[in-house]
């Protein structure tokens, strides 16, 4: 006599033989990655550090993964639609986003229009440098101190003004880190573009600004502008005789430089963010790409997938603690 199995036990049989075969398939689609082009995505324009960077790496992780690394431009929102294009994309490798200070300061400063979470809707794949900052003044400005500058500030409201790239940009939260540290309060100036602030502190009008620590070494050189201290960590090889904030009183600032990483979406499976970060690595170890760093003004730090990811946890809270009490706002 024939036995028929029960419907319901045959119906978890086969999903049991299913679910065997979905993992299978993902198991062996990680152990193939990658097996199509890869695409690294970047808010900002072409030409542009970030950019420079993107393309940098990109020859260096194809050539390490075997496969080809396509970078596409995707500007605008102070790089948020290529972060949102990115948090949309599957978590399977092929889409990243290369990831700058504004990947955690715009939810900050524009709740209302930003929704992402900058840790949880994301996979931290690797960190691979900070960009810090040079305080810096015109050649001939009074101010020959950052001592100097924090005195005149202290003396009234808006009694020294400070110029930047924008509302929200590296250099206008540095800015706002000095006024609360130093119990001041700064005229804001901003404009469009580091280059436009930058001419009006050569020319005086605008007392000071944080820069980065690139394009700067011309204008050093024929007296046009003077550095008052540094963001690093560290006294800067190019600049020994500056001063670090830390040394003048003002630690921390080093913590506050912006990260360039790569950053995948949610749910990206653990080993291809290894696979993809023993890549960058990889890059990251050669003599000529620290050399192209360091010519963009960066400086070498890595982090894998998990240390990133805690980094950027710790990274968020002390912006948001920043843009909270000093009343920022997004434009």
């Amino acid at each position: 006599m024939t036995r028929h199995l029960p419907t319901r036990r045959l119906l978890l049989i086969a999903a049991a033989l299913l679910g065997s075969a979905g993992l299978h398939g993902r198991a062996q689609a990680q152990n193939d990655y990658p097996d199509k082009p890869i695409k690294l995505v970047v808010g900002y324009s072409a030409g542009g550090p970030t950019d420079i960077l993107a393309r940098v790496f990109a020859q260096d992780i194809g050539t390490a993964l075997g496969q080809s690394v396509i970078v596409e431009n995707k500007p605008g929102a102070n790089g948020n639609i290529a972060t949102e294009y990115v948090q949309r994309a599957a978590p399977d490798g092929y889409t990243l986003v290369v990831n700058t200070i504004s990947h955690n300061v715009n939810p900050l400063l524009q709740p209302e229009r930003v929704k992402y979470d900058p840790v949880k809707d994301f996979t931290p794949v690797s960190m691979v440098a900070v960009l810090p900052q040079l305080i810096v003044v015109a050649g001939d400005s009074p101010y020959r101190t950052l001592g100097d500058l924090v005195k005149k500030a202290q003396s009234g409201p808006s009694a020294v003004s400070y110029g930047t790239a924008g509302v929200g940009g590296s250099a206008h939260l540095a800015a706002a880190l000095l006024e609360q540290r130093t119990k001041t309060k700064m005229n804001h100036i901003p404009f469009k573009g580091n280059a436009p602030a930058l001419t009006e502190v050569m020319a005086g009008r605008v007392d000071f600004m944080f820069f980065p620590m690139v394009g700067v070494s011309d204008f050093v050189a024929s007296g046009r502008i003077r550095i008052l201290a540094t963001t690093t960590a560290q006294r800067h090889p190019d600049y020994p005789q500056v001063p670090t904030t830390a040394e003048l009183g003002f630690k921390g600032f080093e913590d506050y430089a912006q990260p360039i990483g790569f950053i995948a979406p949610a749910g990206l499976p653990a080993p291809i963010a290894a696979k993809l970060d023993t890549a960058i690595a990889a890059a990251l170890a050669k003599p000529a790409m620290q050399a192209k760093l360091k010519s963009l003004g960066a400086e070498v730090k890595h982090l894998g997938p998990a240390a990133y990811r805690q980094w950027l946890g710790e990274d968020r809270a002390r912006w948001a603690q920043l843009i909270q009490s000093a009343g920022i706002k997004g434009e």
